[in-house]
């Protein structure tokens, strides 16, 4: 049923000069977490990601591999960036190119606009230019260089020489909009999420904004200024409508636009200003909303650093996948880091968590139940009695938790949600422990008893198949078919997960199937 509301949420598009590593990942799963949650409750949902193939950076890493920039891009999009959603089980519903003639064509109308409404100016601009970021840097943003850099200023991300440039430029008068931009992050608080992303922002802009150069001439790789095609746009500029130039934007036939709009961007704290102070700004100048939120989660730190594949610290996904499973590289990243914060990832810890709380926290706990409804009941769900003290307090557990974890969705906080869920796990595992089935079962006299302790497991068993599908959507499918309900209740994606924590949804009388082990035991070896 649809709840009359819309959600849309974007990750960043990422650059096509190298495969995805787990940073890259880890967004794409966080923002297809929040998706699926949102799609489950009915919500008008619409989940984008895809790639940002123009610029410097994508023309001089394809001219130094022998290809051209597009080359370049079709390869790494079709052979690295497209399967990494297969690997992780992303469920995206748009899948954006900043070459396709729809995003291009869109861009030069949104960039015509603002030049008829003269907020766009031609000037000269000198500055030192990061190629990494694709963007020019203040010297406070510099840092002296080391080893084969001695003696150079280098960018303080990407530790490689920034380049001294001199062009004639396109700018976007930014600076007009310091006021308002302040006036924003005072009167929604929550527009820059988390707090000290709002903060740092506000700092920023309090300095004092320059106009912004948003074209090069130097190189042609880029969508081309529609009144100057000596000048292509720069890449930031170019790259950042794609938020709205995959949902309609400059298409009357649409209604994806007006229908979504704004949304809400997942992106990593490096990116932040571009996504909190210029897009809006650029979107206060063409006359629309600005995105709903803006959230800047942390970095996934290796060794203390911050993922890099040009520090030959990136971890490529399917060396997580191909031993734990997708299922298990989604949980992970959402529950053992707090999203918003740095945090580090330890091939230890990924371990541990598999085999204690997926694999004997959840897993373990879904085979035992089935089990012994097979055993003592011959498969069929038995109908509860009456309810004891003890049966109460795991349904009021079931109902907090699944009210708890919306509200936690709701502020974006990943690693809440899965927190007040696993409560029900700890609360189904205690109570199995201390009603002790198995004993009841020797006692005919105690056969009602042992009905309504086996339906209060089993009920707990489909909540939480519905609480969990958004982050481990494999292993809960799994557990859905095995309950026996897809015929009683429908297909698990169909669940509405803002009423699963009401209790006796389960009819009595299901059937339930064999359960494979949702987390197989994995060995390990120490070189």
């Amino acid at each position: 049923m649809r709840s009359g509301k819309s959600f849309y949420v974007t990750t960043p598009i990422f650059y096509v000069n190298d495969a995805p590593h787990i940073g890259h990942a880890y967004t794409e799963v966080a923002a297809d977490v929040l998706a699926r949650w949102h799609r489950q409750a009915g919500d008008d949902t619409w989940m984008l990601t895809g790639t940002d193939e123009h610029g410097e950076k994508i023309l001089r890493t394809a001219t130094a591999n022998g290809v051209s920039p597009k080359e370049w891009a079709d390869t790494l999009v079709e052979k690295s960036w497209r399967p990494l959603l297969e690997t992780i089980d992303v469920a995206n519903d748009d899948f954006i190119r900043t070459t396709e003639p729809r995003h291009e064509e869109a861009v030069q109308t949104f960039l015509q606009k603002l030049y008829d409404d003269g907020f766009i100016y031609a000037g000269e601009y000198e500055g030192f230019y990061c190629v990494g970021c694709e963007e020019y840097k203040q010297e406070s943003e510099l840092v002296d260089g080391s080893g084969p850099y001695e003696g150079q200023k280098v960018c303080a991300i990407h530790s490689k020489p920034v380049e001294l440039l001199q062009e004639r430029n396109y700018f976007f008068r930014m600076s007009e909009f310091a006021d308002r931009l302040l006036a924003l992050y005072n009167e929604r608080p929550d527009f820059v999420q988390p707090e000290s992303a709002r903060n740092e922002v506000t700092q920023f802009v309090k300095q004092g904004l320059s106009d912004l150069s948003i074209s090069r001439s130097s190189f042609d790789w880029g969508v081309k200024v529609p009144w100057d095609d000596s000048h292509v746009v720069y890449v930031w500029f170019d790259a950042l409508l794609n938020y709205i130039t995959a949902i309609g934007y400059g298409d009357d036939s649409s209604d994806k636009l007006e229908r979504l709009w704004p949304g809400v961007h997942i992106v990593g704290k490096d990116i932040l200003r571009f996504h909190a102070v210029i897009w809006p700004a650029m979107l206060m100048a063409a006359g629309l909303e600005v995105p709903q939120r803006v959230y800047g989660h942390g970095w996934l730190l290796v060794g203390g650093e911050k993922m890099s594949k040009s520090k030959l610290t990136g971890i490529a996904p399917t060396e997580i996948t191909d031993t734990f499973g997708s299922d298990a590289f989604r949980y992970y990243f959402m529950r053992a880091i707090a999203f918003g914060q740095d945090g580090s990832f330890s091939w230890e810890d990924l371990s541990a968590r598999y085999q204690s709380e997926l694999a004997n926290g959840f897993g373990n706990l879904a085979s035992r139940v089935l089990a012994m409804v097979t055993r003592y009941f011959e498969g069929s769900v038995p109908a509860a009695s009456e309810y004891s003290d003890d049966d109460l307090h795991v349904q009021q557990v079931v109902a907090d938790a699944a009210s708890a974890a919306d509200a936690a969705i709701e502020k974006l906080a990943i690693h809440d949600a899965l927190a007040h869920i696993w409560t029900i796990v700890d609360e189904l595992n205690g109570y199995i422990t201390e009603q002790q089935p198995w004993v009841l079962a020797k006692d005919d006299a105690q056969r009602d008893r042992l009905a309504t302790v086996l339906y209060t497991v089993t009920e707990g068993l489909r909540a939480l198949a519905v609480l969990l599908a958004p982050v481990t959507p494999v292993a809960t499918d799994k557990l859905w078919t095995a309950l026996g309900v897809v015929d009683s209740l429908g297909a698990l994606a169909d669940q509405p997960i803002r009423d699963a924590g009401r209790w006796g949804q389960l009819p009595a009388g299901t059937v339930v199937g064999r359960l494979e082990a949702l987390f197989p035991r994995i060995e390990t070896t120490n070189d």
